[in-house]
């Protein structure tokens, strides 16, 4: 499951880092700019959750049980319809699927919890080696 995480988030900022260029040098002066600052909180939230995802894909000491795989399900997932709703909204006008932003914000919300609850969860760190 960790691999899975680290190709995911690693390919999301890879595309966030896209995205963002292409707001930066593509849409500005294309959109209002009270559209090209949701594009770019939609950029910002996938930024954050694929350096989330790579973190935690390479965190060893969290066992990769339910609660690890829940959250970086979540932030996949979250990523998808938060960012994604917000691409739609300020690039097609698609307000109607304004709707699907805050439940993409709840389930990164869950996923960071899930997170913190699978740290509390996980074995201590072992002494490093000679120590």
């Amino acid at each position: 499951m960790n691999r899975i995480f680290l190709f995911v988030g690693a390919l999301s900022a890879c595309i966030a880092v896209g995205l963002g260029a292409f707001g930066a040098h593509g849409l500005r002066g294309r959109l209002e700019a009270d559209m090209l600052a949701v594009f770019e909180t939609g950029v910002r939230y996938q930024m954050y959750h694929a350096l989330a995802l790579v973190a935690l894909g390479l965190a060893r000491r969290l066992e990769p049980g339910r609660l690890a795989a829940a959250a970086g399900g979540l932030f996949i997932a979250g990523s998808l319809c938060f960012s994604g709703s917000l691409y739609l909204i300020a690039l097609a006008g698609a307000r109607g699927i304004g709707l699907v932003t805050p439940a993409g914000g709840l389930m990164l919300l869950a996923g960071w919890l899930m997170l913190a609850l699978a740290a509390l969860k996980s074995a201590p760190a072992a002494p490093p080696p000679g120590g």
